[in-house]
């Protein structure tokens, strides 16, 4: 035991500068699972989800009991009016029209709308079947139709007239229907695109920074409907209320039928580097994953929602998507 004082030499440290806690490394987390992008998943989940054969028919008859006695109701307090104070009801029975024609409109709003989604639907088919058959005339017939789908959109209009100037010099079906790709489907590609990577990078900032339960959830899930729409609606599928969440349960069906949302690392590590990766809170990390797969649905939506199918090369990839959208949040972090 030593009795008098005792003598550090800070000689070493005082020459090699102050310490930056930015230069500490990180704490290890050895029993924290990896990020998954939870929030995505179960967005994916609950938008996929097919309720039951009698759960729809409770709902239905549920609104049809509740419309007929709103309807009935309504009707009775109308003519009662008409009788004590005939101002009064026919005031009521003209505001009664009236909701019943903006219904009516609206009515054939959604009507209007998945008949848009279907003439998509239905010209994505004829072109594979012109590609699958070969057939110029098919494949003339898919442009014909592609150029009156865009005919009122000024956005499309220097596309059309190169198209028309192009189309007599292109003898097969493949060549022809890549020319309308090219001319016609390139700009609206980097606009739906441009959609794609806001979304991932609201979803991965929002999920990153709410730690309230089942926020990011409702978060993810709304972001990407929002995101859906406006693809649907840059090829020229506006989709309303109805048609557009069946747009959304398509694309979620086909991602969650084919696996493809499902875990990210494989899709975020190779754009950070595993050392950034590692350095990431979980929080962050499961924002970084969340964005990943909001663009792996925005590429799916792209698919269904195109007139066209991608050709060989043209296909968006979901890593240059994320790493546009997502490297401004980690840039200025790890930068």
């Amino acid at each position: 035991m030593t009795n008098g004082p005792v003598l550090i030499d800070l000689e070493d440290e005082a020459t090699a500068g102050p310490v930056s806690v930015a230069d500490a490394p990180p704490v290890p987390e050895t029993d924290a699972p990896a990020p998954t992008g939870q929030a995505m998943q179960m967005a994916a989940r609950l938008a996929a989800r097919r309720s039951s054969r009698l759960a729809r028919w409770f709902w239905a008859l549920a609104a049809a009991v509740v419309g007929a006695m709103v309807s009935l109701a309504a009707w009775d307090v109308a003519t009662r009016l008409l009788e004590r104070a005939p101002v009064l009801g026919w005031i009521l029975t003209a505001l009664l029209a009236a909701l019943l024609l903006v219904g009516a409109l609206i009515a054939l709003r959604e009507i209007a709308a998945i008949r848009r989604l279907g003439n998509l639907d239905g010209l994505r088919r004829a072109a594979d079947a012109a590609l699958a058959g070969q057939n110029l005339a098919q494949a003339r017939a898919v442009a014909d139709r592609l150029v009156a789908l865009y005919g009122h959109r000024e956005d499309t209009r220097w596309g059309r007239e190169r198209l028309a100037e192009r189309r007599d010099d292109q003898f097969d079906a493949a060549a022809l229907l890549a020319l309308a790709e090219a001319e016609l489907l390139a700009p609206l590609d980097k606009a739906a695109s441009r959609e794609v990577e806001a979304a991932a990078r609201q979803v991965a900032t929002v999920t990153a920074l709410v730690p309230l339960a089942l926020a990011d959830v409702v978060a993810a899930l709304s972001a990407n409907l929002r995101m859906i729409r406006r693809v649907a609606e840059i090829y020229g599928g506006r989709s309303g209320f109805f048609g557009g969440w069946r747009l959304t349960r398509a694309v979620f069906t086909h991602l969650v039928a084919t696996g493809m949302v499902a875990v990210g690392d494989d899709l975020i590590e190779p754009l950070l580097g595993g050392s950034i990766l590692s350095k990431l809170s979980r929080r962050f990390g499961e924002g970084l994953v969340n964005g990943a797969l909001s663009a792996r649905v925005g590429v799916a939506a792209m698919e269904v929602c195109r007139p066209l199918p991608f050709s060989p090369g043209r296909r968006p990839s979901v890593r240059g998507i994320v790493q546009r959208a997502l490297s401004g949040l980690f840039s200025r972090k790890f930068g």
